[in-house]
């Protein structure tokens, strides 16, 4: 990766492309400094958590860098635009009109990221206006008047209009997807805080032997984390395909060439997880919103389950019931994204058009049979693989009290966005090294 960073560094074109990206993410890091007028940003951490439960708040505060904890003016970043665009994801499956929309080529993506942006915006005024409304009846507004409301309202909704833009810019001039290059600098922004959270909580004042002990604790499952991630995020099943040899001209044979169908294992990425944590955090979000008193001992109960924070705590065994709803959850999205993703009977017919086929399947439906039963395989151990690193810093949460900002979801973002950054990157050096080649 250094190697490939210090070789585009070499090249005008990446070279300008990487410092105007550095320079965009400087200005969104700043933004995220700037509190919104009118709120009392001292107590608004606490506050928050208690209006959308602390899975979501914690979920909210690692996407956006802890701008939605400080209230910043990008307090809401980019999670309005991703989740316009997963909703414009899952539209265009049931829409027609989205999906011909889609299969229209550039000019159709342009009107479907038109729609994206439209979206995004009545998220935004959505979500800050849900938030103003609610820390103004919790007395966190300096002033709670329809005037405060409204300039609140306006001011983190063009901070998150701002962002995105600043977001398609270095899509556009930059290097990588703008919009997961910022939200990769906004997670990695909450990891020196993290650190340090654990060192006072592990580390500091305790002897030699159990600050050592602590600390190979820390850096060992970071380490395993991070390569299970990595293996989850390239791990894929290559499915041989073979291409017939055809007669086209005088005589002249085309085709005859092998190639391959990679199915990656984690086809749906942290989509399942985002999906499952935010179905998990609803129930809370709906009754501190409305200002719900939960009295019985048993809605207390299961307000705990739900929260991925009693998980593994000793003294709670009913929260393992929800940890048993969250896995049951994340496999049914990894098979749900999956099936929206990646179409058996669009690649089957595709081969057969082409003349392509699996060597020992006869072309058609049982092909279609053969990449279906392939699928169902590897997308359960691509499950269980989310699972896993999903899991482990919630178990040593629960375990150990080890509550940071930074877990599988984070990691599992920062290594997708750095891998495929690092892999455009070096397309564009090859595209570079090609063309010049040309020329010569």
């Amino acid at each position: 990766m250094f190697q490939t960073l210090k070789n585009a560094f070499k090249v005008k074109e990446i070279r300008n492309g990487l410092l105007f990206t550095f320079f965009v993410l400087i200005i969104v890091r700043l933004g995220s400094l700037i509190p919104a007028p009118g709120i009392d940003t001292a107590k608004i951490g606490g506050a928050l958590a208690g209006s959308l439960g602390e899975t979501a708040s914690e979920m909210l505060d690692a996407f956006t860098g802890g701008s939605i904890s400080r209230m910043t003016i990008f307090a809401l970043s980019v999670t309005p635009y991703i989740t316009s665009s997963i909703i414009m994801q899952l539209l265009t499956i049931a829409i027609p009109a989205l999906e011909e929309m889609q299969k229209d080529g550039d000019e159709g993506r342009k009107k479907i990221t038109a729609i994206t942006r439209i979206v995004s915006i009545v998220l935004a005024i959505t979500e800050s206006l849900g938030l103003t409304i609610g820390f103004g009846r919790s007395g966190l507004l300096k002033e709670y008047n329809a005037f405060s409301v409204t300039v609140i309202v306006i001011t983190l909704t063009a901070g998150s209009a701002l962002v995105m833009w600043l977001g398609e810019r270095i899509s556009e001039r930059g290097v990588g997807n703008g919009i997961s290059i910022i939200l990769l600098i906004n997670i990695i922004s909450r990891i020196p805080s993290d650190m340090k959270s654990l060192w006072e909580m592990f580390v500091s004042g305790k002897n030699v032997v159990q600050m050592t002990f602590a600390i190979v604790i820390i850096v060992g499952v970071i380490l395993i984390t991070t390569i299970l991630t990595v293996v989850l995020n390239d791990a894929e099943r290559r499915i041989p395909v073979t291409y017939a040899q055809k007669v086209a001209g005088r005589q002249r044979m085309t085709g005859g060439h092998a190639t391959h169908i990679p199915l990656k294992v984690n086809t749906g990425n942290v989509m399942p997880i985002i999906f499952a944590s935010t179905l998990m955090s609803i129930p809370s979000i709906i009754i501190n919103l409305f200002g719900i008193k939960v009295t019985s001992t048993v809605g207390n109960r299961i307000l705990e389950g739900l929260n991925s924070n009693y998980w593994f705590r000793s003294g709670y065994p009913w929260a393992y019931i929800g940890l048993a709803i969250y896995i049951l959850l994340v496999i049914f999205f990894a098979y749900f994204y999956t099936s929206i993703s990646f179409n058996p009977l669009e690649i089957s017919q595709n081969l057969k058009k082409g003349g392509g086929f699996i060597p020992g399947i006869r072309p058609g439906k049982p092909t279609q049979d053969y990449l279906n039963s392939i699928l169902n395989y590897i997308v359960i151990i691509g499950a269980f693989g989310l699972m896993l690193v999903a899991l482990i810093p919630i178990f040593f949460n629960g375990r150990f009290g080890a509550n940071v900002s930074f877990g599988g979801t984070s990691l599992i973002i920062i290594v997708g966005v750095i891998i495929e950054t690092i892999k455009q990157i070096e397309s564009k050096m090859v595209v570079r090294n090609y063309s010049g080649f040309l020329n010569q």
